[in-house]
């Protein structure tokens, strides 16, 4: 009987596990990136990569590249383990702090990038003007008008996202959306 109990638990486990994989889809990571996060956070105790690679099938190499981007995206850290050589690996486990983590990592790029190309776009529109000094016909007057435009909606916009990631990673968020304690009632 404590056999069936314990297999019934690990197959809840992994079914959670995959849940998480999926869900990394969400926010335009690799499912084995959300795969990882399960089986570590499950595991409630930091991992090695030899144990993950055991877990998962995948090569210890794979895992090394898995966790560097796991470390990237801030949802994983290396935590020393005393009498140990091995490097071992925790995650978040507060899913709320993932969300967060993978949320403004993302976005942050996102901001950083376009914002860079907008940038780029305006001098490059302000060369042509200094180079031909307003000796435009009118329809590239108009396209310039328009992108000109276009650029400061971006610009506009990309802020109004840096500014959404800031309350994010200030935690101001939670004052307006706090998440509910876990009812006890079992």
């Amino acid at each position: 009987m404590e056999k069936e109990v314990l297999e019934e638990l690990k197959q809840a486990e992994s079914q959670i596990s995959d849940r998480i994989a999926d869900n990394m889809k969400t926010f335009g990571v690799s499912s084995t990136v959300g795969r990882l996060l399960g089986i570590i956070y499950l595991n409630r105790t930091p991992m090695t990569l030899d144990q993950l690679a055991e877990e998962t099938g995948m090569s210890k190499t794979r895992m090394s590249q898995v966790m560097r981007q796991m470390m990237s995206l801030n949802i994983a850290e290396k935590e020393f383990v005393k009498g140990s050589r091995k490097e071992y690996y925790k995650v978040e486990n507060d899913y709320i702090q993932t969300f967060i983590s993978l949320f403004t990592t993302n976005w942050k790029e996102v901001v950083s990038k376009n914002s860079q190309l907008a940038r780029r776009l305006q001098d490059k529109i302000l060369r042509l003007e200094e180079k031909h000094q307003d000796n435009f016909s009118p329809e590239a007057e108009k396209k310039i008008a328009d992108l000109k435009e276009e650029l400061e909606q971006w610009i506009s916009y990309y802020d109004w996202i840096r500014r959404l990631v800031e309350f994010f990673e200030s935690e101001d968020i939670l004052k307006y959306v706090p998440p509910k304690k876990p009812s006890n009632d079992s």
